[in-house]
């Protein structure tokens, strides 16, 4: 199942935007099929080998669902212009608005606008506005809805014991100096890195000119994928960023533990 609902993300914007504004079926086809066996493998697997946090739900699931969202709603935005419906209608409004509130002087929704050259359609600077304000907020929401899943619902604790191999398998605990230390340093990089991203994108785009296309955000389904990368990865980021401060908190708790009974075995 979670091979097929990787599969289906990959293969939305294809599904919703109209013919017309579809290319490559045959290549998106075939990175739809890659996904989605890619992750029955590593899911089938007794043994992780690249996706972690695989057995501490629900991170996993936010990252998929705050994707899916955010690639489902970009893709009927992208269609309103061009097959309008009711549910565009709602898509596309609800971007907009949100695009025009986070339009302002040095914010990250403003700063994409600033990137993108004379050459781009006035409709497609509106519809850049409108994508990237609503893909940041979902990403704003989905890291907020980590944060309540660790401090009200107890992540990972709440779900049994926390392997750290299985859920951090590119992550050697061997190496490197203390574990903890290291998880700290690691998580707070991935979130200033996360806070920092849409921000540092923009600006590294406007300071290399000719580094990207830009013009390529006239296409729709390049638009859905540009933005909901920009708005996806960074939320990614501080989530995992999170995860690892979670996960050196829980080792410095059992480490006070064990230290704790052995001084009280000692006393007796």
């Amino acid at each position: 199942m979670r091979g097929i609902l990787v599969a289906f993300l990959i293969a939305m914007p294809s599904l919703l935007l109209p013919d017309s504004a579809t290319e490559s079926t045959e290549i998106v086809a075939l990175m739809a099929l890659l996904g989605g066996m890619l992750t029955f493998a590593e899911y089938y697997s007794s043994f992780p080998s690249f996706i972690d946090f695989r057995e501490a739900p629900p991170l996993n699931r936010m990252r998929f669902l705050s994707l899916l969202l955010t690639i489902g709603t970009l893709s009927l935005m992208a269609r309103h212009p061009i097959d309008p419906t009711g549910l565009t209608t709602l898509a596309y409004a609800l971007g907009n608005k949100i695009g025009h509130l986070l339009d302002f002087a040095y914010s990250p929704v403003h700063l994409i606008t600033l990137m993108l050259p004379a050459t781009v359609l006035p409709e497609t600077v509106n519809m850049v506005r409108a994508a990237a304000g609503l893909a940041y907020v979902i990403g704003l929401a989905s890291v907020a809805g980590f944060f309540f899943a660790i401090h009200i619902r107890n992540w990972p604790v709440a779900n049994g014991a926390f392997n750290v191999w299985v859920n951090l398998p590119l992550f050697d605990p061997t190496t490197g100096g203390d574990v903890v230390h290291r998880l700290q340093r690691d998580g707070r990089i991935y979130i200033m890195l996360g806070a920092i991203l849409p921000f540092a994108i923009p600006a590294t785009v406007n300071m290399l000119p000719g580094m990207v296309d830009l013009t390529a955000l006239n296409d729709p389904q390049t638009l859905v994928w540009m933005i909901s990368a920009w708005g996806a990865l960074p939320a990614w980021l501080m989530m995992r960023g999170m995860a690892m401060l979670r996960v050196a908190e829980l080792i410095e708790q059992k480490r006070r533990r064990a230290y704790a009974n052995a001084e009280a075995l000692q006393a007796a």
